[in-house]
């Protein structure tokens, strides 16, 4: 039975369903190897992210690009598309017979997850509400994600997905949480700590990723629990009560599991944006900038290793100097708020 795009009859394209491996060019297209070149009248329409639809005018700027467009993605089972609807029909409007396909092979879950993704990374950008509501709906489907890497996959806050998490009464409990890393950590890690303090005293100079790789927890964990031990306390917290969520569920701006505060650093997606406004990176200034949020970036990443790595007469020092370089972005961030409040009195 054939299908139209939004049953709008000006786009004139028919989506057809049926056998289409037997349609599909054998023709290697110039993006590779992986990519095959199939009939458009083969592929159909499938769940989109956008809340509101497809954007016409997006098509049309599409449709006037020269040359050909990156290949669409459709799950190889159902030949929906799960990424490129918008060149899909940019393609029909110019009188393509044939587009560049890259196959997805997975559940329907994975595929929705996969389109957020997608949409997250390139092209029309998502709005705020589509990006909410595929949170909303990840959260159902892929319950153990993290909280933090739902917020990569929909470029929501981690709090937010938090927040989501919490007041919806459809999402399934799950005892683990699968991070951004892929790993899976329980959500008491009471044994897990156990474990860590254990291997902690067997080898103390052990670093504290290779700990928390070997004890199943996070690196965060992990140093808690060396601090914990220094200080001649207990590995887990309120004598063997639920500990706080991973590392991966913490949400920005809260506080780490031995109480002190922790400062973000910005997300790596906003520091990649900023790498490539080309305002920022046309002025000796502005690339002086960006190389030092990026030496955070990459400081941050091995933040707790740094930390256990540092000679017990140099603490103080290295405190001190950090605060300092700490006060020094705060006063910097300042200065950019009051900038912002006088170019934009509103």
């Amino acid at each position: 039975m054939a299908k139209k795009l939004r049953g709008d009859k000006n786009w004139g394209i028919t989506m057809t369903g049926g056998l289409y491996s037997d349609a599909i060019s054998t023709e290697v297209s110039e993006y590779g190897l992986g990519i095959a070149a199939v009939p458009i009248m083969e592929v159909l329409v499938g769940e989109s992210p956008r809340l509101e639809g497809e954007d016409k005018d997006h098509v049309l700027r599409l449709a006037a690009l020269e040359g050909p467009l990156p290949p669409i993605l459709v799950d190889r089972t159902t030949m929906r598309v799960i990424d490129g609807i918008h060149r899909l029909m940019a393609a029909s409007l110019k009188g393509q017979r044939l587009i560049d396909v890259e196959f997805f092979d997975g559940s329907s879950e994975d595929a929705f997850l996969k389109a957020v993704e997608s949409n997250v990374e390139h092209g029309l950008p998502l709005t705020h509400a589509d990006r909410a509501a595929a949170a909303g709906r990840i959260l159902k489907s892929h319950p153990a994600m993290s909280d933090r890497a739902i917020a990569k996959s929909t470029g929501l806050s981690a709090r937010a997905v938090a927040q989501l998490r919490l007041s919806s009464h459809s999402v399934p409990k799950s005892t683990v949480r699968i991070g951004r890393d892929g790993k899976v950590r329980p959500l008491n890690g009471a044994k897990g700590r156990l474990r860590a303090a254990e291997l902690m005293k067997e080898n103390p100079e052990a670093s504290v990723r290779q700990v928390a790789r070997m004890a199943g927890v996070s690196p965060a964990t992990a140093l808690d629990v060396r601090r914990r031990l220094e200080r001649g306390e207990d590995p887990v917290r309120n004598q063997g009560s639920a500990v706080a969520a991973p590392e991966e569920e913490t949400p920005s701006g809260s506080r780490s599991t031995d109480g002190s505060s922790v400062i973000r650093l910005p997300a790596l997606a906003t520091l990649e944006k900023l790498m490539r406004d080309p305002s920022l990176r046309q002025s000796e200034l502005g690339r002086r900038l960006l190389r030092l949020f990026k030496e955070n970036e990459l400081g941050a990443k091995d933040m707790e290793d740094i930390v256990a790595s540092v000679p017990p007469h140099c603490i103080e020092l290295i405190v001190g100097l950090s605060r300092r370089n700490s006060q020094i972005w705060t006063e910097f961030a300042q200065l950019l708020d009051r900038r912002a409040r006088a170019v934009n009195p509103e």
